[in-house]
């Protein structure tokens, strides 16, 4: 009979190789580490293999301890979870509805992720930018996506915000404060905020992502902004947080304070979040399940906690194109066989039977989709007998196990969609399910076709005043061109009259009329940012007022 330790190195042989990078993987069971190995290498131009010692970029597992840093400061009495950011920041906008800190911890506050208005003003997260300029830009924002405490909206905005009140209020940096009082603390020694990107790391794994003619580029930003990431680590290191969250001593207080931190958030409606300080609240197969996943560049990473199993599994890749989410499920599998109560989920694991739709109805099914509440646009085409979406920077196949309802095939994360007519005009909707996450609902847009003179009326410069950039929109060869600074030209795809969809990282442009129709600005809704507004140069003075 394969040993649990055997089958989980079969799950990790694609990438156990000397010209590959890889993982380090750890699982834990009762305060006891069940199994700790690397798999691949951490350097490829130096031959260094991956270890338990190897140290990884986390990504947003890094919240959870940024949320710990501000929940020990409510205790030391130096800030109040319910306090207005603006005690803090005062640079930032007041919105006419408070945003409080507990706001931030919970992804309630409505603010733009500034991830996304970095990709907007043409910031690549690449180059160095100093934590004065994006929080520039963060103050410049006029408007928030929705009204704090209204909603749930996952925004590193948020966790890039507590790091600075975290620094504003204990009179020490992030990455200080963590060291002093959670990591030292907990003996994490290769544990820490990488606040500074020219800093030698020993150890460090590098980050790859493929390169489309086979084989690796290093990918590794210059960001020395932390908060909603940054954290340095390695799995022996995280096998130590893992185990305080039984035997809690950090802060000097006991269990009360695990229990703080892994209550969720609440909306204001009285619905309870699946959130609580940078950790999610799940289920997997019927039991608990508290975890957080991170990706950033060239790192993927995944730690889940299933507590009353005392069970833990904890994967750090240097490798951008993997998902270790479904992989730490895997694990589960194998040695929590007895446990589970239910089945699982996995729409890709085998359990549906694909079948086959004629050509027209799949034809029936393409189209530009409209998601009702971010705005994002999917475009849906058959090429070759096959569904195919678009979305992001993503193209997949949409294969369909029902008439009307299909799961995504290709890539490393389960999306399931399911159409629908919908109200009087029998619109067609489609329900989109990716992973665990919120479902979505997207109408079908009625598209247009607009003659080539036509769109020289959307021509000119464009400014936005809260991404502080000028956008250049040009007629091409029968086409819309964006160019934004310096950078490469941008298709702008025509979905129907006034609405284009843009690049990946930019969203919808929907374009403005005043009353004699002409167009006077645009606003871009880019998922997690809505209605950016960037007005036409050559708009009057009132019309430009108007616009913004």
């Amino acid at each position: 009979m394969t040993s649990f330790a055997d089958q989980v190195d079969g799950l990790f042989s694609e990438w156990n190789k000397s010209d590959s990078p890889g993982c380090a993987v750890a699982v834990i069971r009762r305060g006891l580490i069940l199994h700790c190995r690397g798999y691949g290498m951490a350097d490829l131009e130096h031959a260094i293999p991956i270890s338990k010692n190897s140290v990884f970029d986390v990504g947003s597992i890094s919240k959870q301890f940024v949320a710990m840093s501000v929940a020990l400061l409510a205790r030391q009495g130096k800030l109040s979870l319910d306090d207005k950011i603006q005690k803090y920041i005062p640079e930032t906008q007041d919105y006419g509805h408070p945003v409080i800190i507990r706001h931030l911890i919970h992804h309630t506050s409505g603010l733009r992720d500034y991830l996304t208005l970095m990709d907007l003003a043409g910031l690549r997260v690449e180059n160095a930018y100093s934590d004065k300029e994006i929080l520039g830009l963060i103050a410049r924002q006029k408007e928030l996506n929705f009204q704090p405490g209204e909603e749930f909206s996952y925004c590193n905005t948020g966790y890039l915000l507590l790091a600075e009140i975290v620094k504003r209020s204990s009179g020490q940096s992030l990455r200080v404060f963590a060291d002093e009082n959670i990591f030292t603390p907990l003996g994490m020694k290769n544990t820490f905020f990488h606040d500074d990107f020219s800093e030698i790391v020993m150890n460090r794994a590098v980050g790859y992502s493929p390169k489309e003619s086979g084989g690796f580029r290093i990918d590794m930003s210059l960001l020395d902004a932390v908060g909603d990431g940054g954290v340095h680590t390695t799995i022996e290191d995280l096998c130590l947080w893992d185990a305080n969250f039984y035997h809690n001593i950090v802060g000097g207080h006991g269990q009360d304070l695990i229990e703080e931190i892994t209550t969720p958030g609440t909306l204001n409606s009285g619905e309870t979040l699946e959130y609580a300080f940078g950790l999610g609240m799940t289920t997997y197969r019927g039991l608990r399940v508290i975890g957080h996943g991170g990706a950033w560049m060239g790192y993927r990473a995944e730690m889940i906690r299933f507590p009353e199993q005392e069970f833990s599994v904890i994967c750090l890749f240097n490798l951008g194109s993997v998902n270790p989410t479904e992989l730490v499920k895997q694990i589960a599998d194998i040695y929590l066989t007895e446990d589970f109560t239910a089945t699982g989920k996995n729409i890709l694991n085998g359990e549906h039977k694909f079948i086959e739709l004629s050509a027209p109805e799949l034809e029936a099914k393409s189209g530009f989709y409209r998601s009702l509440k971010s705005g994002n646009i999917w475009k849906l085409t058959v090429q070759s007998g096959q569904l195919m979406a678009e979305v992001f920077d993503m193209n997949f196949q949409l294969a369909p196990i029902h008439s009307n309802q299909f799961i995504s095939v290709g890539i490393p994360f389960d999306i399931s969609v399911k159409f629908e007519k919908n109200g009087p005009q029998d619109t067609c909707m489609m329900h989109v399910q990716i992973e665990e996450g919120e479902p979505d609902v997207l109408e079908k847009v009625n598209t247009a076709s607009l003659e080539t003179d036509q769109l020289t009326d959307y021509a000119g410069d464009y400014y936005s005043e809260e991404l502080g950039v000028k956008y250049k929109i040009l007629k091409e060869n029968g086409k819309l061109i964006l160019r934004l600074g310096n950078s490469s030209q941008e298709h702008l795809e025509l979905v129907s009259r006034d609405l284009f969809k843009g690049p990946y990282g930019y969203g919808t442009f929907e374009f403005i009329c005043n009353v004699q129709n002409e167009v006077v600005g645009f606003t871009l809704q880019s998922g997690v940012v809505k209605n950016i507004v960037s007005v036409k140069r050559t708009a009057s003075v009132a019309e430009r007022a108007e616009v913004s």
